[in-house]
């Protein structure tokens, strides 16, 4: 399963961790990603996305209909036909 968000790209970066001595070890930076079923009242069905919690909020303040058209418009898979 790919650890990559499906409406912000939102995806694993590296960098680095530093001891107490300063000492560099590589590392990855996971996104904050939820998999999580959205209903959809324009379309009367649910749909289920993995999210991050970053989308989660927007999606709150916009609406699930209007933030799945912005993205698909974007070019995001957002699972489910507009």
């Amino acid at each position: 399963m790919s650890k990559i968000c499906q409406l912000t790209g939102k995806r694993p970066v590296s960098g680095n961790n530093v001891s107490h001595s300063n000492r560099k070890t590589k590392r990855r930076f996971l996104p904050n990603l939820h998999k999580k079923r959205f209903f959809i009242p324009e379309k009367g069905e649910w749909v289920t996305l993995k999210v991050s919690a970053h989308a989660m909020r927007s999606i709150d303040k916009l609406g699930v209909y209007e933030y799945l058209k912005q993205q698909k418009k974007k070019g995001f898979d957002v699972g489910i036909d507009l």
